[in-house]
C-alpha cells in the first residue's frame, strides 16, 4: 500500500457545505488527512487571549530612550532651514536628527524611490515627517519637538487629482529628467482586442461613472519600532511590520550599512491589512537614533499619526462602458480610471496596473481596454489596503453588471453564470486560470439566501444584491527582480521528537504560522503541539517577501511541504532500512510510525527520528517556492499574474430607511473558493473578516482630507467603523476547487472575500428601493441625496404594494 494515498482526493468541485459543525463551518469529508482540513487553534491563540503575547510596544530594554517625530503643518512647502539647537539643549534630550542625517531616497518599489526617511528639501502633506528626537521619556521628546524651528516656504497645494493634472506647473515631485510628467505618478493604457468594434456590435451598451472614496486600515495596534545597536555593531530592529525582508533591505540602503550587520524582527502584530507593507519613517528614525546615541530607542505612533502615515485605499474615479448581447453574453469593456495617489509612490506602480489587470475574471469578456492614471496630490500617501488596487474597479464593474442584467432582462446571478470564464483557461489579458469554483460560489449564495424565492419580492425598502470577484494567490512579480525563491523554509528535527520550523513569513493575524505548523505535523505525522514555529527574524529565518497579495499560505505553504517531504523521506527511509521493508510501507501519522502491512511494527515518532538521526546525522531540511513564468507577453503582463486565483460570490440583504437614508445590513452570505480549506476555522474567519471590512468601507468609513489638507477626523472617535451592533449576520460558505498548484490544493482566503461586499450592497439597495448607488461611501446623507434625486421618499413607502407583488 502506498502511503501517498493519505494525501487526500484530488477531485475538483468539492464544497464544504455538508457535515457542518456547530459554528456553521463545513468539515471535509472523504479525506484521509490527519491535521489538514481540521479546525486547529492558532499557534499564538492562547498567548494573545491571555495577554502573554509580546508586541513591539511591550519590548523594554535597559537604558531605552523614547523618540517622537516632528510633522509638517503645511501640505506643500519648501524647507528653507531647520534649527534644532534649542531642542538639543533641553535636559533629557539625547539626540535630534533631520533629513540631512539620512539623505538617501528609498521606495518599496525600487523603480520609484521618492521618499526620504525625514523630509530633506520639501514636505508634501500635512503630517510629513521632518525631524526626530530621542529623549528620556515621551513627554520630554514632545517638549523638544516644540523647540525645533523650521523655516518653510509655503507652496501651492493640490488636493484633487484633476486639479493636479490640470496644473502641472505646480509639481509635487520635481522631475527635470521628465519635464512632461507633471504630477502623474503612473499611467497605464492596455487594450486587448478591438473594443470599439465589440461595443458597436453589442445589442446594449451601458456607461456609467463611479466614485470610490478613500479609506484606511484602522488596525488595533499602531505602528511601533524599537532599535538597538549591540557592542559589536549589529543593528537590531523590532518593528510592527508585515514586510520584514523589505524593511531589512531599505534600512541597509538608507543607513548605508551592510545587510549582514542588520537584524529585523517582527514580534506579534496587532493587525495590518496592508497598512504595514511599506518601510516607514519611524523604523529609520529609531535605527539612526540608536546609532547616534548608543542606546536602545523606541517610537510608538499615536492613533492620529497612524492616520497621517496612512497608505490606505486609493480614491478612484472610474468610468466604465460595457457591451452585451441580448443572449446575455458580454462583448467588451472599456474603462478609464483616475487614481488619487497622495504624496508618494508607495506601491502605486502596481496599484495602477492592478486597477485594470485584475478585473478579467470571474466573468469573461472577449475584448477589454483600460486606461489608468495615478496622480500625486498633497495628501497622505495611499498604498495597499486589503484587496489592493482591485476593490475599487470591482465595485464599479459589479454594479454595472447588474445594470446590464436589467437591460437584457436577465437575473443577475444568471448573467454571471452565462459569462463564467471556466477553468484551466486564460483571461483576455493573458492570465492563466487553473481551478475555478465560481459557479459553486454562485450556487451556494443563491441557495443560502433564498435568492429565487425572495429577490424582488421582499417588502419595499428591503432587498437582495449579488456580486462576485476573483483575486490573486500571490504574484510572480517580485518587488525587486531576482531569480531567488520567493519563499524559503528550514525545518530542524530534534531527537526529542520536536520539529522547529523557521519561516520568514509574516503572521499578521491571518494564521500563517499556524499553516506552517499544520503542514509539518501532517507531513511528518506529528501532533501539532510537537511543532514549533520561529518566524520573521532575518537572522534566524530564510527570506520571505512578506504578507501581501495573499501570497503567504500559497507560497510559504508550498515551501513548507517541500522541506517537510525531504525530512519525511529521511525518516521513512531510515526506518524502512532498519525493518528491512520497502520504504512505501512506512507511514508517519499523529505521533506514530508503523508498517502499513504489519501493524505490529509500530514505534513513536520520537523513536523514528532517533533512528534517522543515527543514520543521517543531525536532521534538517530546507524548502522553497518560486512561481512559474506567468502573465502576458507585453509590458506589465506579469503584474497581476498569479499561480492561482480565488473566487468569491456574495449576496447581501439590506434594508433602506427612506426617511433617514440609513442602510441596515441584515445578512451577508459569503461563498469563497479557497482551493482546499487547510483549516476551515481560519478560512471562515478570514472570509468573515474580509466581508466585515468591505461592508464597513461601504457604509461608514471615510478617510477624508479637506480643502486645506487636514484630515477630517484622525481618531477612532471620528473615523467610524462598525461595532457588533452594526454588523450583519455573516455566513461563511466554503467552496473547495482543489487547485493543482496550491499546497494540498489551497488558494487564498484573506483578501478575495472583501471585494463583492461593496457592490452587493449597492445592488441590494436597488432591489430594495429602485435607486442605483454609484458613489461611495453610502452614508445616510449620500443615500438621502440619491433617494431625493430619484423621487423616492416616505410617500413611496406608504404606497408600497403588498409583499410578493413588486414584480
Amino acid at each position: 500500500m502506498d502511503a501517498r494515498l493519505f494525501e487526500g482526493p484530488r477531485e475538483r468541485g468539492i464544497t464544504l457545505m455538508a457535515a457542518r459543525d456547530q459554528h456553521g463551518v463545513g468539515a471535509p469529508f472523504g479525506d484521509r488527512f490527519q491535521v489538514v482540513g481540521r479546525a486547529e487553534r492558532k499557534v499564538d491563540g492562547l498567548a494573545k487571549a491571555t495577554g502573554q503575547a509580546v508586541y513591539t510596544d511591550d519590548i523594554q530594554l535597559p537604558g531605552m530612550l523614547h523618540a517622537k517625530i516632528l510633522r509638517s503643518p503645511h501640505a506643500h512647502a519648501r524647507i528653507r532651514s531647520i534649527d534644532t539647537s534649542k531642542a538639543l539643549a533641553l535636559p533629557g534630550v539625547h539626540a535630534v536628527i533631520t533629513g540631512r542625517d539620512m539623505p538617501i531616497k528609498y521606495g518599496v518599489i525600487p523603480w520609484t524611490p521618492d521618499e526620504n526617511a525625514l523630509a530633506l528639501e520639501k514636505v508634501r502633506f500635512i503630517g510629513d515627517e521632518v525631524a526626530a528626537v530621542a529623549a528620556l521619556d515621551e513627554d520630554t521628546a514632545n517638549a523638544a519637538l516644540r523647540l525645533i524651528e523650521v523655516d518653510y516656504e509655503v507652496l501651492p497645494a493640490h488636493f484633487d487629482p484633476k486639479d493636479a493634472l490640470a496644473k502641472p506647473e505646480v509639481q509635487i515631485h520635481e522631475t527635470p529628467e521628465k519635464p512632461d510628467r507633471g504630477n502623474v505618478s503612473k499611467h497605464v493604457r492596455l487594450e486587448f482586442g478591438d473594443v470599439d468594434q465589440a461595443l458597436e456590435d453589442a445589442d446594449v451598451v451601458l456607461e456609467g461613472h463611479y466614485r470610490f472614496h478613500g479609506s484606511t486600515h484602522a488596525p488595533i495596534e499602531p505602528h511601533c519600532a524599537v532599535a538597538q545597536v549591540s557592542p559589536d555593531g549589529v543593528l537590531t530592529l523590532w518593528s510592527a511590520t508585515q514586510i520584514t525582508h523589505y524593511v531589512h533591505r531599505a534600512l541597509a540602503r538608507v543607513l548605508e550599512l551592510k545587510e549582514s550587520r542588520i537584524r529585523v524582527i517582527q514580534p506579534c502584530l496587532g493587525g495590518a491589512f496592508g497598512g504595514k507593507s511599506d518601510p516607514f519613517a519611524l523604523e529609520f528614525a529609531v535605527a539612526k537614533l540608536a546609532m547616534v546615541t548608543g542606546r536602545p530607542v523606541k517610537m510608538l505612533w499615536t492613533r492620529e499619526e497612524v492616520f497621517y502615515a496612512h497608505r490606505g485605499r486609493h480614491p478612484m474615479q472610474l468610468h466604465y462602458r460595457s457591451g452585451i448581447r441580448r443572449d446575455g453574453k458580454l462583448t467588451g469593456v472599456d474603462a478609464k480610471i483616475l487614481i488619487d495617489g497622495g504624496s508618494y509612490s508607495s506601491f502605486g506602480l502596481v496599484t495602477t496596473y492592478y486597477s485594470g489587470q485584475l478585473l478579467t475574471g470571474p466573468v469573461h469578456f472577449p475584448t477589454y481596454r483600460f486606461d489608468s492614471t495615478r496622480v500625486f496630490t498633497n495628501k497622505p500617501p495611499c498604498g495597499p489596503k486589503r484587496g489592493h488596487g482591485s476593490v475599487q474597479p470591482r465595485f464599479a464593474f459589479e454594479v454595472q453588471l447588474d445594470e446590464l442584467a436589467e437591460a437584457v432582462a436577465l437575473d443577475p446571478i444568471e448573467l454571471r453564470r452565462r459569462n463564467w470564464q471556466g477553468e484551466h483557461t486564460h483571461t483576455v489579458n493573458g492570465q492563466r486560470i487553473t481551478s475555478n469554483g465560481f459557479l459553486g460560489c454562485l450556487d451556494e449564495v443563491e441557495r443560502a439566501s433564498g435568492w429565487r424565492e425572495r429577490r424582488g419580492k421582499l417588502p419595499f425598502g428591503r432587498g437582495l444584491g449579488v456580486a462576485g470577484s476573483m483575486y490573486i494567490s500571490g504574484t510572480n512579480y517580485a518587488i525587486y527582480p531576482n531569480d531567488m525563491p520567493q519563499a524559503g523554509i528550514q525545518i530542524k528535527l530534534d531527537r526529542s521528537g520536536l520539529a522547529t520550523v523557521f519561516t520568514g513569513g509574516n503572521d499578521i493575524g491571518q494564521g500563517s504560522n499556524s499553516v506552517c505548523r499544520a503542514i509539518v505535523a501532517e507531513e511528518l505525522g506529528l501532533d501539532p503541539d510537537d511543532v514549533r514555529v520561529v518566524a520573521a527574524d532575518t537572522d534566524l529565518c530564510p527570506v520571505d517577501l512578506g504578507a501581501y497579495s495573499s501570497r503567504v499560505t500559497f507560497m510559504v505553504g508550498n515551501a513548507t511541504i517541500d522541506a517537510a517531504r525531504k525530512l519525511r523521506r529521511l525518516v521513512t527511509g531510515a526506518v524502512a532500512k532498519k525493518w528491512s521493508v520497502p520504504e512505501n510501507r512506512i507511514f508517519m501519522g499523529r505521533g506514530e510510525v508503523f508498517d502499513l502491512e504489519d501493524r505490529s511494527r509500530a514505534i513513536t515518532s520520537r523513536e523514528a527520528i532517533q533512528i534517522a538521526e543515527a543514520l543521517h546525522d543531525t536532521l534538517g531540511a530546507t524548502g522553497s517556492y518560486n512561481t512559474p513564468k506567468l502573465g502576458g507577453d507585453y509590458r506589465g503582463g506579469t503584474i497581476g499574474a498569479s499561480p492561482a486565483y480565488s473566487f468569491t460570490a456574495h449576496v447581501v440583504e439590506a434594508e433602506v430607511d427612506v426617511e433617514t437614508g440609513r442602510i441596515h445590513l441584515h445578512n451577508c452570505w459569503v461563498a469563497h473558493d479557497c482551493g482546499r480549506a487547510l483549516n476551515p476555522m481560519l478560512v471562515a474567519g478570514q472570509m468573515e473578516g474580509s466581508a466585515y471590512m468591505g461592508l464597513a468601507e461601504a457604509v461608514m468609513e471615510v478617510h477624508d482630507i479637506n480643502r486645506f489638507g487636514l484630515h477630517a477626523g484622525p481618531s477612532l472617535l471620528d473615523y467610524r467603523i462598525p461595532t457588533s451592533v452594526d454588523t450583519p449576520e455573516l455566513h461563511a460558505l466554503i467552496v473547495e476547487s482543489l487547485d493543482p498548484e496550491g499546497p494540498y490544493g489551497a488558494k487564498e482566503a484573506g483578501e478575495g472575500p472583501l471585494h463583492p461586499a461593496l457592490p452587493a450592497i449597492s445592488n441590494a439597495v436597488y432591489d430594495a428601493v429602485g435607486v442605483r448607488l454609484r458613489e461611495l461611501p453610502f452614508t445616510p446623507a449620500a443615500v438621502l441625496r440619491a433617494l431625493r434625486a430619484a423621487g423616492v421618499g416616505p410617500k413611496a413607502r406608504a404606497a408600497q404594494q403588498p409583499e410578493g407583488a413588486r414584480r
